[in-house]
């Protein structure tokens, strides 16, 4: 009477178990390849010094504004002191390092518009030194805050405005990760960026963008850091250990072909900021475990926006680095105190622990960005009424090259979950992973196992 029943669990059990193994199967590595962590990197992440940060954005408070529009002639109050300290700061480090920054002012005169904020004919002026790569010059990767700020009035240009957290805290995680890239050499190119004219509307990154279109630039990451100091929010959360990664999506003015290839093979959620956002998120893994990051699949917080949107809508990869709650009292309010409540962005309410742990993520994913070897080229794939998926690409000249990882995830998963070691070759067939169940991508690496951004395919014929 009972044996019946144990037969039947003992089945079940088996199809289970046959059904687990088949679930597990695509992960199975073939040949590990390079790998682990980069000690280089460990070291970057540990020179990274609160103390610093927290002397910047006391410094860059102590302007009393540096809203756009404020006076750029005094030598202690206004934007143009604050720019002229950040230049001068970025001179400093160039020197620390025999001279590896090249310091510069890229600016423009915005047109006076009386229904815009900026009202009469200003000169925009962002501040940047450049790390010129070794062996891969022409690809760019780009950190930066913006250092103006501003009160409840976006118009008021006279109000004390310290803007310690939105965002000194950003710039002077910029200005970190030069003091500690600085003394490493890498493959490509790593801008330090403070810009200006965020709050007047993006102003200075719409500059910055011509500039690197107009001088040619293959920029391979944006990482915009605003708002990255604070840890409690508006309705008493608090986090210290958890940051957020905003990640646009498919751009506003994507071809027609385009939007069809995303209709058909897929796609939308691996463009190249979102595979920006996702490798943020591994580096944090692997270098800064004590930080978590949640990546969001949206342009920016809900209906607000900011300094990574004009490089994304140029076709860059870009995202934003931020904190994981914000205090609204905290930002663009007037120094007051009504009902109890103190209102303003000052330097005692950013934590600069927190701060630091965001400003080494930042620096260790410049630096495995700079030393990994570009993204392959012209990746497609193949496998439609097959049992296998097949993966090409165009080979990438980079004297370190160790060869090629391919990723692929379920539908369902937002991480590259499955990974296989394919050596350095040009294309590989996965045997047995059916391509409809799947995305896949793949990623150059070097002979350190610093990866290059992972990149979606193409229908292959």
């Amino acid at each position: 009477m009972h044996r019946v029943p144990t037969l039947a669990s003992a089945a079940l059990l088996a199809l289970a178990a046959a059904g687990a193994q088949a679930q597990q199967s695509p992960a199975a590595p073939s040949g590990q390849g390079p790998g682990g962590e980069n000690p280089r990197i460990h070291e970057i992440v540990r020179a990274v010094q609160p103390t610093r940060i927290e002397s910047d954005v006391r410094r860059l408070a102590g302007f009393g504004t540096r809203h756009t529009l404020s006076d750029t002639t005094s030598a202690t109050r206004g934007i143009g002191a604050a720019r002229r300290w950040i230049y001068d700061e970025f001179q400093r480090i160039s020197r620390e390092c025999g001279g590896c920054l090249e310091v510069m002012y890229v600016g423009e005169v915005v047109p006076g518009n009386p229904q815009s904020r900026i009202p009469t004919d200003t000169r925009v002026v962002n501040v940047v030194a450049i790390q010129r790569g070794q062996t891969d010059p022409g690809r760019y990767l780009i950190v930066q805050g913006h250092f103006d700020s501003r009160v409840t009035d976006v118009m008021n240009v006279t109000a004390d405005a310290p803007g310690a957290n939105d965002d000194a805290s950003g710039t002077s995680a910029a200005i970190e990760a030069a003091r500690v890239l600085s003394k490493h050499r890498f493959d490509a190119t790593i801008v330090y960026t403070a810009l200006a004219g965020e709050e007047q509307g993006l102003n200075g990154a719409q500059i910055f963008v011509r500039h690197a279109q107009a001088n040619g630039w293959r920029i391979a990451g944006v990482l915009n850091n605003d708002i990255v100091g604070n840890t409690r929010g508006i309705g008493g959360q608090a986090s210290n250990t958890v940051m957020r990664v905003f990640s646009p999506g498919v751009p506003t003015d994507a071809p027609a072909a385009e939007l069809r290839r995303f209709l058909y093979s897929g796609g939308e959620l691996d463009v190249s900021s979102r595979q920006l956002a996702r490798y943020v998120d591994r580096t944090a893994d692997r270098y800064v475990p004590e930080l978590d990051v949640e990546v969001i699949y949206r342009l920016d917080r809900f209906g607000r926006g900011g300094d990574h949107t004009p490089f994304f809508q140029a076709g860059f990869p870009a995202v934003r680095l931020t904190e994981m709650y914000e205090d609204y009292t905290r930002q663009h309010q007037d120094l007051r105190t009504e009902n109890g409540i103190v209102y303003g962005d000052t330097p005692d309410m950013v934590d600069y622990v927190y701060t630091g742990k965001i400003t080494a993520l930042n620096a260790a994913t410049l630096a495995s960005l700079a030393w990994a070897p570009a993204a392959p080229d012209s990746v497609t794939i193949r496998g439609a009424l097959s049992a296998n998926t097949s993966l090409r690409w165009k080979a990438v000249d980079a004297a370190d090259l160790a060869g090629y990882r391919v990723y692929w995830r379920r539908a369902t998963s937002p991480t590259w979950d499955y990974s296989r070691w394919v050596g350095n070759v040009t294309e590989t067939t996965l045997e047995n992973v059916i391509i409809d169940n799947y995305f896949f991508g793949v990623a150059a690496v070097d002979r350190d196992g610093n990866e290059s951004l992972v990149v979606f395919p193409s229908p292959g014929r």
